[in-house]
C-alpha cells in the first residue's frame, strides 16, 4: 500500500544569498520540483547555497558542541528564515575519490558482504571475512600490496644510446647535463663521460642503470663527500615516482612507466590461498570481475540456508544499481575511473535502499552524461525516492528532466546580477504555456541542421580499444560529427582510437583536467589578469603591479589571497568558508584604496565576463578574449570565480574559448552543452557552425538531441554499455537515423521530433 503524506511546503522567506534578490518561495513537499533558468541565474544559490546549506547547518547544531568541532562547518546562508525544512541530502556530480584501493564493490559496501558470504559458505574454509580483503594484510597479495598491478620502468625511454653522459644520454627530466642529479654520474669516476652509452660494457651499463645505493671507495673529483651512488632506475623509482615531485613530472613519468598486472596475483589483488576458496566453482576474485548482471545470476544460484540473509542484502544493493542502468559495471571497477554521472547514479541507488524518509534529496543536473535512454531510468529512480515519502529538488536544463517535474521554478530573467528572481512557478504544462525564457525555448520547433556534404574522412579499421569489438568506421572530417550512445557504450574509446590515427593537428577539449587550483580563475586562465593589473598600476601613478595581485603584495593577510579559508577534515571533504576579513575579495585593505575608472581591483574581478567585456571595450586585447568567453556561453561567470567551482562542461568551454580562431584544426569535444540552458546551447551551436565554416572539423561526444539534430554526421555506438556495447549501431546523417530501429539515438531522435 502506498504511504500517504500530508501535503506541506518548504517555506523560504527573503533569501539574498549571492545574486538572489529577496526571494520568497514555497516549494511543495513530497513532490519533484525542477529548478530551471540560465546558467548563473540563481538556481544553485537558492537550492544548494540556501536550502541545502541551511538544512546541513541546522542538523549539525543538533549535536553536542564537542561533536560539532569534528563536523563540516557550513556558513549561515543569507536568508530571513526557512520553515518546514527537512534534512537535506545533496547528490552532486562529483567524481569519486582517486584512491587506487577503492572499487565499486568497496565503495558501495558490496565487497564487505561478499567477503562475509565467502567466509561463511565458501569451500574449503580458509578464514573469516578479513581473510578475503585485499586492503588488509590477512588477504592482500604481498607482491603488489593488494593493488593488483606493478609499475615497470621502460629503460629505453630513459637513455639515448647514441649519446655520452656529457651529451645528455640520460634523457629523463631533471637528469640533463649540469643538473645536480647528472653530476652524481658525471663525477662518480665510474664512467668515461665522453663515451656513448652504446659502447659501454655490460658491467658499465649495469652500474649506470641498476646499481643499488652504495658508498663509492674512489669517487671522482667533485662527487659530494657523504653522498651515496645509485643507478638511474632505482633512483628514479625512489626519489621521483611516488614522491611529491611526481606531480610536476606527471607526463614524463607516464612516458617511462608501464603498468602491468601483478605477476604473482595476476591482478586479483589477493593471496594465492584466498583464491582456493570457491562457491559454485567461483572464487571471490572471479565474482568481483563479473559485471553486476552476472553477479545477480551467481547469487540466484546459491541455495545454502546459512547464506540467505547475506544473499538477500547483496541482491537488494546490486539490483538497485542495475535498475538505474549500471548493470554493465564490474564489481572490481576502480572508483577513480567512474564518470561524474556514474558516481551520481551510484549514490542515488544507495539512497533507494535506505529506510529513511521525509528527507529532501537535492540533485545537480542528473541528466549530464546520460543518453535519453538512460534518462528514463533516472526518472524512474527519482520517482521511487519521491514515492517513499521524500521531497526531490533537481537543478536541470534537459527538457526530458523538466517534463517529469510535478512543479517547476524558473530563475531569471538573466544571469549574474540580472538574475536572482523567481520568474515562474507552476506545473510543466503551465511552463510550456508561459511567456518565460524557458517556456519560449521549450515551444520552439525541432529542426534538422544544414547537412553539409562530407568530402573527406578518416578510416578506422578493426579497433579493439577497451570494449570496442573489432570496430571499423569512417569518421568524416571538415564537418560536425557527433558520436552518441548510452553511457559506457564505447564513445570515448572510439575517440581515443581516433586520436591515435589523426595525422593533422587536433585540439583535445575532452574531459582532461586544466591544472586548476583554488587560485585559478577565468582571469588567470585567460592570462588577462596581468593586463588588468597593468591598467590599475598606470592609473595610480607609482603603485607597482604586485599591489594588484592576490598572489603577491596585494593579498589579504588572513586568507593569503584565496578568498576563502579551508579547514581540512580527517576523513571528509575539506570545509571551505568565505574569508571573514576580506569577505571573499582576496585583497588587502591597502590594495582596495586604489581605483581604475571608479572601481577597485576586487570590484572589477567580481564583474561578470559580459559586464567586463563592456568595461574594457577600449582595451582591444581584453575585449577580444572576454568576447570569446561570451561566445562559448560563459558570459555569466565572474572574472574571479574559482575554477574549482566550475563543472566539466564549463571547463571544457573555457578551454575552447582559449583555442578559438585556429583554422584547419580538428576540435574534439565531450558533452560541451553540459550545464547549458536551451538558449545558450543554440548560441554554442552557432559558434560550432562558424568553426566548421572556417574550415575546422568538429568531433563531439554528445547526448543532447538538439545538438545531434544539427550535426552533419552521426556515429551511434551501442547498443548498451560495457560488454553489451562496443558496436557501431549506425553511421550516417542524423535524419536517416530515425529509420533505424536498432539505433538507440535514432529512436530517441524520432520521439523528439514527434514532440512538436
Amino acid at each position: 500500500m502506498q504511504p500517504t503524506f500530508e501535503q506541506g511546503y518548504i517555506d523560504i522567506q527573503d533569501a539574498t544569498q549571492n545574486n538572489l534578490h529577496h526571494v520568497s518561495l514555497r516549494v511543495p513537499k513530497y513532490q519533484t520540483t525542477v529548478f530551471v533558468g540560465l546558467s548563473g541565474s540563481g538556481k544553485s544559490s537558492l537550492v544548494f547555497d540556501t536550502i541545502a546549506a541551511a538544512s546541513r547547518r541546522e542538523l549539525n547544531e543538533t549535536f553536542p558542541s564537542f561533536t560539532q568541532q569534528y563536523l563540516p562547518k557550513y556558513g549561515q546562508p543569507h536568508v530571513g528564515h526557512i520553515d518546514h525544512l527537512p534534512v537535506a541530502i545533496v547528490i552532486a556530480q562529483q567524481r569519486l575519490g582517486k584512491n587506487a584501493r577503492s572499487t565499486l564493490a568497496t565503495y558501495t559496501g558490496i565487497y564487505s558482504l561478499l567477503r562475509l558470504l565467502f567466509s561463511r559458505i565458501g569451500k574449503p574454509f580458509i578464514g573469516y571475512s578479513d581473510t578475503f580483503s585485499f586492503n588488509l594484510p590477512q588477504g592482500m597479495c604481498p607482491a603488489c600490496q593488494g593493488l593488483g598491478y606493478v609499475d615497470d620502468i621502460d629503460e629505453s625511454k630513459l637513455i639515448d644510446p647514441e649519446k655520452s653522459l656529457n651529451q645528455g644520454a640520460i634523457t629523463f627530466v631533471s637528469f640533463g647535463p649540469d643538473t645536480w642529479r647528472w653530476r652524481r654520474y658525471a663525477t662518480s669516476g665510474l664512467f668515461d663521460d665522453d663515451k656513448p652509452i652504446k659502447d659501454y660494457t655490460a658491467e658499465e651499463y649495469e652500474l649506470l642503470m641498476h646499481a643499488p645505493q652504495q658508498t663509492l671507495k674512489h669517487p671522482g673529483e667533485g662527487f659530494p663527500r657523504t653522498a651515496l651512488y645509485e643507478g638511474v632506475v632505482p633512483r628514479i623509482r625512489r626519489s621521483v615516482i611516488g614522491k611529491k615531485e611526481a606531480e610536476h613530472h606527471r607526463e614524463a613519468i607516464a612516458a617511462i612507466v608501464t603498468r602491468k598486472p601483478c605477476p604473482v596475483c595476476h591482478g586479483t589483488r589477493l593471496k594465492p590461498e584466498v583464491l582456493t576458496n570457491h562457491i559454485n566453482g567461483r572464487n571471490i576474485a572471479e565474482v568481483s570481475a563479473m559485471d553486476l548482471r552476472h553477479v545477480l545470476a551467481f547469487l540466484q544460484a546459491i541455495t545454502e540456508p546459512l547464506a540467505t540473509d547475506v544473499v538477500r542484502e547483496l541482491t537488494t544493493k546490486i539490483q538497485s544499481l542495475v535498475d538505474i542502468g549500471l548493470g554493465y559495471l564490474t564489481l572490481d571497477r576502480g572508483t577513480s575511473t567512474l564518470s561524474g554521472g556514474e558516481a551520481q547514479r551510484i549514490k542515488i541507488a544507495k539512497y533507494l535502499t535506505s529506510a529513511l524518509v521525509d528527507m529532501v534529496y537535492i540533485l545537480d543536473e542528473p541528466s549530464v552524461g546520460l543518453h535519453p535512454h538512460d534518462i528514463q531510468l533516472i526518472k524512474q529512480a527519482l520517482t521511487k525516492l519521491k514515492e517513499k515519502g521524500n521531497t526531490v529538488l533537481v537543478v536541470e536544463h534537459n527538457p526530458a528532466m523538466i517534463s517529469f517535474a510535478d512543479y517547476v521554478v524558473e530563475m531569471g530573467p538573466q544571469a549574474g546580477q540580472g538574475g536572482g528572481t523567481v520568474t515562474f512557478t507552476g506545473t510543466y504544462q503551465e511552463l510550456l504555456d508561459s511567456d518565460t525564457l524557458t517556456g519560449n525555448w521549450l515551444r520552439r520547433p525541432h529542426e534538422w541542421g544544414p547537412e553539409r556534404p562530407v568530402k573527406q574522412h578518416l578510416a578506422l579499421r578493426h579497433i579493439t580499444e577497451n570494449n570496442l569489438q573489432d570496430v571499423s568506421v569512417d569518421v568524416p572530417l571538415g564537418v560536425m560529427t557527433v558520436i552518441s550512445g548510452v553511457a559506457g557504450s564505447g564513445k570515448s574509446s572510439l575517440v581515443t582510437a581516433l586520436k591515435q590515427h589523426l595525422k593533422e593537428d587536433y585540439i583535445d577539449l575532452a574531459q582532461t583536467p586544466v591544472g586548476i587550483n583554488i587560485r585559478s580563475t577565468p582571469a588567470t586562465y585567460l592570462g588577462i589578469l596581468d593586463e588588468i593589473r597593468k591598467l590599475f598600476s598606470q592609473a595610480n601613478g607609482r603603485v607597482g603591479t604586485s599591489m594588484f595581485s592576490y598572489n603577491g603584495k596585494g593579498a589579504c593577510p588572513r586568507c593569503k589571497g584565496k578568498g576563502v579559508t579551508i579547514t581540512n577534515m580527517a576523513f571528509m571533504d575539506p570545509v571551505v568558508q568565505t574569508c571573514e576579513l576580506c569577505h571573499g575579495k582576496r585583497y588587502s585593505e591597502e590594495a582596495l584604496q586604489y581605483h581604475y575608472q571608479g572601481k577597485t581591483i576586487a570590484e572589477v574581478l567580481q564583474m561578470s565576463v559580459t559586464a567586463a567585456a563592456d568595461f574594457f571595450q577600449d582595451t582591444p586585447k581584453l575585449a577580444r578574449q572576454l568576447g570569446n568567453l561570451n561566445r562559448v556561453g560563459l558570459g555569466y561567470l565572474t572574472l574571479a570565480q574559482p575554477l574549482t567551482t566550475l563543472s566539466g562542461g564549463e571547463l571544457q568551454r573555457l578551454k575552447l574559448a582559449v583555442e578559438l580562431g585556429k583554422q584547419g584544426t580538428v576540435y574534439l569535444l565531450d558533452e560541451p552543452t553540459a550545464g547549458l540552458h536551451l538558449k545558450d546551447t543554440a548560441r554554442l551551436m552557432k559558434l560550432f557552425n562558424d568553426l566548421v565554416a572556417a574550415g575546422n572539423s568538429l568531433i563531439i561526444i554528445e547526448h543532447n538531441l538538439a545538438v545531434i539534430s544539427q550535426a552533419d554526421w552521426l556515429i551511434d555506438v551501442g547498443p548498451d554499455a560495457g560488454r553489451y556495447g562496443g558496436h557501431i549501431q549506425y553511421s550516417g546523417t542524423p535524419r536517416e537515423a530515425t529509420t533505424h530501429a536498432d539505433s538507440r539515438t535514432g529512436v530517441a531522435l524520432k520521439a523528439w521530433l514527434g514532440e512538436n
